[in-house]
């Protein structure tokens, strides 16, 4: 009996633990969660197809179109001119830019003046008697003759003796002497070849000025030129005369330049080619650095669209029947900066707008009909 109910209690003790083990069980598992099907909103346009211009973007300095270093060709003390030879002065056309003293140099071009004049004087009584047809010429001649003016040119001759005579004499000689030293004499002042402004100088009065020296820079203000390097794919398009639209890297200002030359040669590594285009502005200054567009040609049944929204440069994303994203290719025509322009969709099909983490072939997506 004892037997019994030790049995009868183990049994029991069994059922309990097995009871109170599966109620501990189902307390501590949790409810499995449940996820709400989330649908993502896109926005999207519909594709119009039409002639997209391809504008070709480059960048440049400009660079005075008329532009002179000046140099040295005669030796001496620079002098002080009517202007300070500093940077930032307006020269007008003809004005001087500098003044070289040139005392030796004069006094050795009026010895050679007296020198002339002297033998032309000397030969008067034997042209009286040889060629007395010659004569009122030769007079005219040292009548018209000043010391402290340029040396008039000589006579032309009438006869083979008349020149042989006055070569014979030494005066053929003695004449370009003169205009020689006048030549040299002449480039002791610089003058400003045309309007412009002095943007460098590198000496000062009493400074010793020597023979090949450099002096300074000299610039045209009213014109400056650009040199931009084009992808030479596009060669053939660049043509001169074509008009550019030029801007500051603030886009705060706008300008229109013209394309004055194409280089014939592309370059090796770049394989880019050179053009020059030439702008007007007066608020434009030498070193500027300008962005350039220029229309090169136009591409038909195409759109331009954002280079972010192309995916992997052959494809992307479109909504059919309004609410499953398709990624179709498409052919790239040309990569601007920002911008692609592509070909290969079709009228009114709904190309995404902005791009879209996470996205795949067949997702199921939402149109945002809100403008």
């Amino acid at each position: 009996m004892r037997k019994i109910i030790l049995a009868i209690l183990g049994v029991l003790a069994i059922i309990g633990a097995i009871l109170l083990g599966n109620y501990i069980v189902e307390k501590n598992q949790k409810p499995k969660p449940k996820f709400n099907k989330q649908i993502k909103t896109v926005f999207v346009q519909n594709v119009e197809n039409k002639e997209i211009p391809i504008i070709l973007s480059a960048s440049g300095n400009l660079t005075a179109k008329n532009k002179i270093d000046i140099f040295s060709e005669v030796q001496g003390v620079l002098r002080p001119s009517r202007k300070a030879f500093k940077a930032g002065t307006n020269y007008y056309r003809g004005e001087v830019l500098l003044s070289i003293n040139s005392d030796e140099f004069y006094a050795s071009l009026q010895s050679q003046k007296s020198n002339l004049y002297n033998l032309i004087t000397s030969i008067m009584p034997d042209i009286r008697l040889d060629y007395p047809n010659e004569f009122e010429k030769w007079e005219a001649y040292l009548k018209s003759f000043d010391i402290n003016k340029t040396t008039p040119k000589l006579p032309e001759f009438t006869t083979d003796k008349e020149k042989y005579f006055i070569s014979g004499r030494g005066i053929l000689t003695a004449y370009y002497n003169v205009k020689n030293v006048e030549v040299r004499y002449s480039k002791h002042r610089i003058r400003a070849p045309f309007s412009g402004i002095l943007t460098e100088a590198l000496v000062s009065p009493g400074t010793l000025v020597r023979v090949g020296q450099k002096l300074g820079e000299f610039i045209d203000p009213s014109i400056y030129e650009m040199e931009v390097s084009i992808n030479s794919e596009f060669a053939d398009l660049l043509k001169v005369g074509n008009a550019v639209a030029l801007s500051n890297l603030e886009k705060s200002k706008q300008y229109i330049g013209n394309v004055v030359r194409v280089n014939g040669r592309v370059d090796q590594v770049s394989q880019t080619i050179k053009a020059f285009i030439d702008v007007k502005s007066s608020d434009l200054k030498e070193g500027m650095f300008l962005e350039a567009d220029l229309v090169a040609k136009s591409e038909s049944d195409a759109i331009e669209i954002s280079r972010k929204l192309l995916v992997d440069n052959t494809a992307v994303y479109t909504v059919k029947n309004d609410s499953i994203l398709s990624l179709v290719n498409v052919t790239p025509v040309y990569f601007g900066a920002e911008n692609v322009v592509i070909r290969g969709l079709n009228n009114n099909d709904k190309i995404l707008t902005q791009t879209l983490p996470g996205a795949f072939d067949g997702m199921i997506v939402k149109i945002n009909k809100k403008k």
